[in-house]
């Protein structure tokens, strides 16, 4: 059995990364500093990593150089990158856009008639195509409306949240069944679209306000008929797309008799906090739901950019609480921005894993994008999470088994003070010291 552990830290404004191989001995029967890992103890199949493809980050990505796209590009969906292997796109305009728009703004046109994806095909789909062609497969794509054309709600505006008017429900549908198959068509492979981007909040961007009632009746009434009529059922319909602190409530208030086999996920974000305990709820009460983290930053509003380690081991945590509660695959925000957080219409700032300087077409890797990778290079689509126990809550963990065989373990100390790890598997330990402040993933193989 070969063990290599792969560790980063943070030092002097670096990351600094190293490989060790260790051998294991026969368990002497250690008790201190324990951590096991139990292969033969299943749980959730896992899809992968991935991160959102938005007007902002297409924008921005054309105005750099050639070798920084390919730099780019390459960097998450590689082999040599971080692999990733999904993709979050949203329907219309977002807060991340240049501005507003929508891909029909006739009220009469009932039969969508002048539907069009201009902007899309103008930003999104060049960085879309080159991502899938790095990726060497087709990507998943997940797409996520954040408001209906100004026309069809209830405060007449994309922005500042409102209601879809009951009277455009069924047309609605019909746009959200056409971005589907328009894509489609493109041979990109959307599996899944959430209901509504964050349904509870009303912003000064694009928002759109769903009570779970409201939800529910479109999903039933509207939304998953047109989904049958347009021979969509292999689509995946996902609900919620919001904070975790209400993720059970939304889906205890969704899913019933009639609706349970229109809704195949749940979608969440991490803007209210841990919540995993919420997560593991709809885990244990809907297990046949797929679990989906499809949104999460780091927001200039609250946050420093200059704290490159808090900002790393914020995702860092948020990933393996989410992944123990039971998540099946995970999405960060904007995989990239410019200089500035942006562009943003509404100068909601933020801080993607990697950044682009287009004055002077340069190219800077967060640590976030370090410690993301620590994931999603070594827990590969399909891989299976198994038990483990760890000694201490100053140490975080979670461990897979790919499907290779290989099984991935993934330590984090967010503590001051380095901490001994005895790692027993099959019968065998060795030992590996966690240094402080840092992240390890432990690869075990027969080879």
């Amino acid at each position: 059995m070969n063990i290599k552990c792969i560790t980063t830290i943070w030092d002097k404004d670096k990351a600094v990364s190293k490989q060790n191989i260790y051998k294991t001995v026969s368990d002497p029967g250690v008790e201190l500093n324990v951590v096991n890992l139990y292969p033969e103890v299943h749980y959730q199949e896992f899809e992968g990593f991935g991160g959102a493809i938005t007007e902002a980050s297409g924008y921005t990505f054309l105005k750099m150089g050639h070798e920084s796209r390919k730099e780019i590009i390459d960097a998450y969906f590689g082999a040599e990158g971080i692999c990733y292997s999904a993709v979050r796109i949203p329907i219309d305009s977002c807060d991340f856009s240049l501005g507003n728009y929508s891909a029909v703004t006739d009220e009469n046109d009932k039969n969508l008639d002048t539907f069009n994806l201009e902007r899309d095909k103008q930003y999104i789909l060049p960085m879309l195509f080159k991502a899938q062609e790095a990726a060497g497969k087709r990507l998943q794509i997940m797409l996520s409306p954040w408001s209906p054309p100004a026309f069809m709600k209830t405060n007449g505006a994309k922005n500042g949240g409102g209601f879809l008017k009951p009277e455009y429900r069924e047309m609605w549908a019909k746009y959200l069944c056409r971005y589907v198959k328009e894509y489609r068509s493109m041979g990109l492979n959307v599996t899944m679209l959430t209901v509504q981007n964050e349904p509870k909040a009303s912003q000064p961007w694009e928002s759109c306000i769903y009570t779970a009632q409201h939800e529910k009746e479109f999903i039933r009434d509207y939304l998953y008929p047109e989904v049958v009529k347009n021979g969509l059922e292999d689509l995946q319909l996902c609900i919620w797309d919001h904070n975790k602190e209400r993720v059970f409530e939304r889906a205890r208030d969704i899913i019933d008799n009639d609706t349970d086999k229109m809704v195949q996920g749940v979608a969440f974000h991490w803007y209210s906090g841990d919540h995993f305990d919420g997560v593991k709820l709809v885990r244990e009460r809907y297990p046949d739901k797929k679990l989906i983290f499809s949104e999460g930053c780091v927001e200039y509003s609250k946050f420093s950019m200059k704290d490159q380690l808090r900002n790393a081991q914020m995702y860092a945590h948020d990933i393996l609480g989410n992944l123990n509660a039971g998540m099946n695959l995970s999405l960060d925000w904007n995989i990239l921005l410019d200089e500035r957080g942006g562009p943003n219409h509404a100068g909601n700032y933020c801080e993607a894993p990697i950044m682009a300087n287009t004055k002077n077409d340069t190219v800077e890797k967060k640590l976030s994008y370090t410690y993301i990778g620590h994931f999603s290079r070594y827990i590969k689509p399909g891989a299976c999470r198994i038990a483990s126990t760890v000694y201490t809550d100053k140490l975080e963990t979670t461990a897979f088994q790919n499907p290779d065989g290989t099984i991935a373990c993934v330590l984090l100390n967010r503590t001051e003070s380095d901490l001994p790890v005895n790692l027993r598997i099959y019968g065998q330990t060795t030992y590996i010291l966690i240094p402080r402040e840092s992240i390890s993933t432990v690869i075990i193989s027969d080879k």
